[in-house]
């Protein structure tokens, strides 16, 4: 099983529970998941945290190995059947939302999950079924079969451990 990371899940840790001078376990963990092939993410989501002007982007331009591609056919063809979905449903939404969604890394998040089979989407959005402001990760993994967690389940799926050293 992989666990792909959503840009939330980086931006919100760094700006308050896993700030980086902070919590600097959290970041190794993250470095050394991704080395075990336990957790990654994507390019979208790299680029996106790249453009940024903090430690983060900072951060984010030395983790290239944890930023998987999307430029394979089997992402490609479940990046088109979320673009698809998420179109159907734009009469229902709130106007701009589906092309916001779609110009953003959520939907190749996704498509990377559908494509790998055995992937776990990390967010810190929520399920509702009720939004009609912005496309939800986990609403659009709950029509595609695709299971989503927040960090906090990650971290204890993964058994991570912070513990400081005497």
């Amino acid at each position: 099983m992989i666990y792909l990371l959503d840009a939330n899940t980086l931006i919100e840790a760094k700006n308050r529970y896993y700030r980086m001078t902070v919590c600097p376990a959290y970041w190794s963990w993250i470095q050394r998941s991704q080395g075990a092939g336990v957790v990654a993410s994507i390019e979208p989501v790299g680029d996106e945290l790249r453009r940024g002007h903090d430690e983060l982007a900072e951060w984010a331009k030395d983790q290239d190995g944890l930023f998987l591609s999307v430029s394979e056919d089997d992402t490609q063809q479940a990046f088109g059947a979320v673009a698809a979905h998420v179109a159907a449903q734009a009469g229902e939404m709130k106007a701009g939302a589906l092309e916001e969604f779609l110009a953003g890394a959520d939907p190749w998040l996704i498509a990377k999950a559908m494509a790998l089979k055995d992937a776990v989407v990390i967010t810190h959005e929520q399920f509702n079924l009720q939004m009609r402001r912005k496309y939800s990760i986990p609403n659009v993994c709950q029509h595609f079969g695709v299971l989503w967690i927040d960090t906090f389940e990650l971290l204890s799926r993964t058994d991570a451990r912070f513990v400081l050293a005497d």
